[in-house]
């Protein structure tokens, strides 16, 4: 304690000459003491100032989140619907892309749904973009075979380099592609026979450029982590992308589960690789040019969740990265658009969310001294000062996730624990996202890493996907997360001692989230082995 003392008395010597001379302040420190420690000082004021300032920002996205969901709620009803239909011999031309990379486990399944399709084979194009380096050729080219031999109109293209990861291999099957509407699918997922014909009739509104059907899950039942992704996931897309959509402003097409009109990629730019979110990029681009989205929330088509947590937070770095790249890209032209205000602010705060990350690290670092500080501060002031700011940016999570739960399941009030775990695990990944933010403000480049996947469905006695390959290695940040859970222990064990409950139930969710994702990372990661490069290849599996 003495210790302790010292080191808060000689750092609030050092700031005392800045904040001190603030008129009135020092009278103020001397009559209001809330520290047992020492006075109302120069490290207090700081502590304050921080954790209150960034406090406030959380808020403020929180408060953003609880428009989204009143938005979702205000416009549920208004459910979109195509202008016309096209009829048996007008529909277009359709042309079906598949980028993959080293996905010798699901690429089977992929092109059997896409061959099972609904749709008039003349009017069909069926596009395997595929970079892979490894068994997924050989896999990939045998069922193409297999299918062109059945009258199905399928091109197995393969590219001996990475060259603008999968901007570059969708731009290059565009520039041969036969269809004058183009369908995506990542290789994770199992579209359902009627999709094409359930989107097709949207396009005959001539400003339609994409039309988005939601992400259901294949094996969201799998795992902790599964569930709580699809938790994540659900909030997304049927809070979000249907009051965004729905109350007309602009949303971003997800990178796969749907159609673009050519014309739209075409007139905007094309697919560009300056970003790792060439789907969220191209999107804002069409959009700010007049193109109008459709997203159909009723419609689905199934995919396969990450069952490791390494490649989740991969997953997850990725798109946080990806997003503020964007935003760096597409905010600073909003000035001279002429957009209503509403939409730029929409914009703003849709394309910076990634930005609070390294905020929420430095938020999360000041518990235990802003504990320390307010020792003796009554539950008057605690609630006064705390409890605004905690409902925006704790309550609109809570609802958030609670109501896109009850939309898809009904009322099921054991969903509440799994938000409890889901608000957990989105702290937990923080360093790891916030690590990308970084990368991406600092103009660090890196390449498109893939989320491996493992073709699980369902949680099968005995099936294991420890020993498949594509496992990915820990890297150090685990040990930075499993710091981050010794720290709030002992945040939770000086709060015990001082008998300041109330604050309990939050420190958990921190124990929670950082306990679980460092300490899975770290025993997923333990059994991974490098892989070699395949003969004449570049790339090893797990490095990719």
């Amino acid at each position: 304690m003495t210790t302790l003392f010292m080191w808060k008395k000689t750092f609030s010597v050092m700031l005392g000459k800045v904040i001190l001379d603030i008129p009135g302040l020092e009278k103020f420190t001397r009559t209001n003491n809330i520290s047992y420690l020492y006075t109302l000082d120069a490290l207090d004021w700081t502590i304050f100032i921080l954790y209150f300032g960034l406090l406030s920002i959380l808020a403020i996205y929180g408060l953003y989140r609880l428009r989204i969901t009143y938005l979702f709620l205000r416009y549920h009803s208004f459910q979109p619907k195509p202008k016309s239909m096209f009829s048996e011999d007008s529909l277009p031309r359709v042309t079906v892309q598949l980028p993959l990379f080293n996905e010798m486990y699901v690429v089977e399944r992929l092109l059997a749904a896409c061959a099972a399709l609904d749709y008039p084979k003349d009017k069909l194009e069926i596009q395997i973009l595929d970079d892979s380096v490894d068994e997924t050729q050989a896999i990939a080219k045998a069922a193409a075979d297999r299918y062109a031999a059945e009258g199905l109109d399928i091109v197995y293209l393969h590219r001996t380099n990475r060259a603008g990861f999968k901007a570059g291999a969708l731009g290059e099957g565009l520039a041969v592609a036969k269809g004058e509407f183009i369908l995506i699918f990542d290789a994770d997922f199992q579209p359902k026979p009627d999709c094409i014909r359930k989107m097709i009739h949207y396009f005959t509104e001539p400003r339609v450029g994409v039309v988005q059907f939601r992400w259901s899950h294949l094996n969201a039942d799998y795992n902790l982590l599964t569930r709580v992704q699809s938790v994540m996931l659900d909030g997304h897309f049927v809070i979000e992308h249907t009051a965004r959509h729905r109350s007309g402003g602009f949303f971003n097409f997800n990178g796969t589960a749907g159609m673009w009109r050519r014309e739209a990629i075409e007139w905007s730019g094309g697919w560009q690789a300056d970003t790792l979110a060439e789907d969220t990029d191209l999107s804002y681009r069409a959009q700010l040019l007049g193109w109008k989205f459709v997203y159909v929330l009723d419609e689905d088509v199934p995919a396969e969740l990450p069952v490791d947590i390494n490649a989740f937070k991969v997953q997850q770095r990725r798109w946080a990265k990806g997003y503020t790249q964007v935003a760096l890209k597409i905010l600073p032209r909003l000035g001279g658009l002429s957009l209503p205000l509403h939409a730029k602010i929409e914009t703003f705060f849709h394309l910076s969310g990634n930005f609070i990350y390294p905020l929420m690290i430095l938020f999360h670092l000041l518990h235990f001294p802003v504990l320390i500080v307010r020792y003796n501060q009554g539950l008057f002031h605690l609630m006064l000062l705390d409890m605004p700011f905690l409902v925006l940016s704790t309550f609109s999570v809570t609802s958030y996730y609670f109501i896109s739960l009850k939309e898809l399941h009904g009322r099921r009030w054991k969903d509440l624990l799994m938000i409890y775990l889901a608000m957990s695990i989105g702290v937990g990944i923080s360093i790891s996202n916030a690590k990308a933010v970084l990368e991406a403000l600092l103009g660090i480049q890196s390449g498109f890493i893939r989320t491996p996947k493992y073709a699980i469905e369902r949680n099968e006695k005995g099936h294991s996907w420890q020993r498949k390959k594509y496992r990915r290695t820990m890297g150090w940040l685990p040990l930075l997360e499993i710091a981050m859970t010794a720290y709030f222990l002992l945040t939770i064990a000086y709060a015990i001692h001082s008998e300041m409950w109330g604050v309990l139930p939050f420190l958990s969710i921190f124990v929670i989230g950082y306990g679980y994702v460092g300490v899975a990372s770290l025993l997923n990661g333990l059994g991974v082995k490098s892989a070699r490069p395949a003969a004449g290849s570049r790339l090893s599996p797990v490095a990719e």
